[in-house]
Parts: structure tokens; C-alpha cells; sequence
């Protein structure tokens, strides 16, 4: 049995749920086994949907109203036990990478985060990670009798849905926690970052945060996320919730564009697996360049209105 934990946001899938879940669905039909979804709180979605995505079965799990560590590893934890589950998979989201340690303590499992790849082997778990800020690559194996997976979002993207709804079961359950959840601040905007297939991000290079206009009509013509350097979020220009790079928000975009960044190595540890990086720099010696797909040296208040327009034409 494989069970993967299927995360809302705002009572909706989000899409790394969707990968998540095919994931599990691939190592279960390796096995000869099934994956149960487990869906914890609210959820406005149809549970059974989660069946167009290779689930056998949906367990939602009624309860906590939100998201909270203890609780809600507490309850996967002892679900992965009650169903004999030999691998749990997680989306390395920020909730995520908060439950995996926890889960893994209580079902009694090893765990190997940041995996990119579907597992070699699974007697024992034989699978692909990414290492030292996803700049390297492991081979890591659990023999232990459960293993979680934590998956690194947008690693293997969403294939076409091709099932059919699946089986579900609600429970009403709850779990002691020592810690309650006093406030909820949600991110603004239509696209989670963290799910993005295009980013537009810039920095100090902007001078000012009154300039982010041009960066955001450049992100709306692309459907793409904002997003930002640290130290553009440690002064307070943009929020902290854009803030990409080693100790903000890993992204794998399909399209990185990096305006007015230097490029420095905690910023490139968070952005190292986008498929393709644009860089906009008038510095020739910045260091992105040399992660750069494409590089363009010059003035981003010259070149940025100038590829926005050249992008409303060509889509228009």
C-alpha cells in the first residue's frame, strides 16, 4: 500500500497534490498494490476526483480546520500503520517539508526528502535525489518496512488525468496537539509560486520598490508568479512570501526570469532546477550569467518594457 498525502489550499488540490498523487499511483502499479489518498480537514474539491489521478482510494480525514504540524502528522502517521503502508509520499511544499521529519517519527519510518525521480528499486527503496542545494545528485536506499518519499514539486509535472473517481471514506477524527494555530495570513495572487511553471523574480537592481510595476506587467503577460532576492525582501520592498532562494522558497519553473540579480550562490540554490534561466543584468560579470540559458546585458528599465511589448504583440 502506498499512501500520499493530498494537501489543499483553501479547501482546494493544489498541483502538486495532482503530482504527488500520480506518483503514488506509479510506485503502487510497480508493486501490484494500490495508493490511498488522505485528505486531512476541509475540502470544498470532490475528494473522489483524486481518482483521475491514479488514486485507488480517498480517506479524508474530517477535523482540523487547518494546517498544523503535530496534528496533522499524528493522523497520517497513524493512518500509514492502520493500513500497512510501505511508502508515504509528500510534496516537498512548505507543509510538507514541515510534516516529513514528523510523519516519519510517527509511523515509525525512515525518510528521504528532495526526491526527483520515481524509485529504481522498491525492495529495498532504491530512488534519486537532488544534494548539496539540488547542485548534486544521491542514490539513497531505505530497508526499512516504511519509507516517506518526500517529492520535490514540479520534479515530474502533471501528466493528462486518463482515471476515474475513486472509492472514499470519511472519518471523523482528532489528534492532541500541544501547539493551536492563533493566526492565518494567505498569499495574495492567483498563482502559488511554489507551483508556478513561469517566474518572473527580480532584485536590488530595481532600485526601488515603486519600480515592481514593469515586473509585474511582464509576470501578467507571461501567467507567470512573482517573485524576489532576499535581501529585496529583508528591507521590506516586496514580501517574504516571494522571497525565492536557499532559505526562502525552492522553485522549479519552466521559465526563470532573474531581473537585476547578481546571482549569488544561496539565491541560485533555490532556482538551480528550473528548466530555463533568462537572466536581465548590466553587470557582464554577474555571476547568473553562468547559470544563464540566455543572458541579456543591459538596463532592465530599458529592456523589460521592451520584451513586455514585444510579448503582448506576439501572444495578442
Amino acid at each position: 500500500m502506498v499512501l500520499v498525502f493530498a494537501e489543499t489550499w483553501n479547501g482546494q488540490f493544489k498541483k502538486s497534490t495532482f503530482e504527488a498523487v500520480q506518483y503514488a499511483a506509479a510506485c503502487a502499479n510497480a508493486q501490484g498494490s494500490q495508493a490511498v489518498a488522505v485528505v486531512v480537514g476541509p475540502a470544498t474539491a470532490p475528494v473522489e476526483s483524486l481518482g483521475a489521478y491514479g488514486a485507488h482510494k480517498v480517506l479524508h480525514l474530517h477535523g482540523p480546520e487547518k494546517f498544523e504540524t503535530a496534528q496533522h502528522a499524528a493522523l497520517l502517521g497513524d493512518a500509514a500503520k492502520e493500513l500497512n503502508a510501505s511508502m508515504i509520499v509528500i510534496s516537498g511544499t512548505a507543509n510538507g517539508r514541515a510534516l516529513m521529519g514528523a510523519v516519519a517519527v510517527r509511523a515509525e519510518a525512515s525518510v528521504i526528502s528532495n526526491v526527483t525521480a520515481l524509485p529504481e528499486s522498491f525492495g529495498p527503496v532504491r530512488v534519486v535525489r537532488g544534494a548539496f542545494s539540488s547542485k548534486g545528485i544521491e542514490v539513497c536506499e531505505s530497508s526499512s518496512a516504511r519509507t516517506v518519499i518526500g517529492l520535490v514539486p514540479n520534479a515530474l509535472g502533471v501528466k493528462d488525468s486518463a482515471g476515474s473517481d475513486a472509492a472514499f471514506e470519511d472519518r471523523n477524527v482528532s489528534a492532541a496537539s500541544r501547539a493551536t494555530v492563533v493566526e492565518q495570513q494567505l498569499a495574495s495572487g492567483t498563482i502559488a509560486l511554489p507551483e508556478a511553471e513561469r517566474v518572473v523574480s527580480a532584485g536590488r537592481g530595481m532600485k526601488a520598490p515603486e519600480n515592481w510595476g514593469m515586473i509585474e506587467e511582464l509576470a501578467q503577460v507571461l501567467g507567470a508568479a512573482t517573485a524576489c532576492s532576499k535581501p529585496v525582501s529583508d528591507i521590506g520592498w516586496r514580501p517574504h512570501r516571494e522571497h525565492v532562494g536557499q532559505t526562502g522558497i525552492q522553485v522549479n519553473p519552466q521559465l526563470y526570469i532573474a531581473i537585476g540579480i547578481s546571482g549569488a550562490i544561496q539565491h541560485l540554490a533555490g532556482v538551480s532546477s528550473s528548466k530555463t534561466i533568462v537572466v536581465i543584468n548590466s553587470d557582464p560579470e554577474a555571476p547568473f550569467f553562468k547559470a544563464a540559458d540566455y543572458g541579456i546585458v543591459g538596463d532592465a528599465f530599458d529592456i523589460v518594457p521592451r520584451l513586455t511589448a514585444a510579448l503582448k504583440a506576439h501572444l495578442n
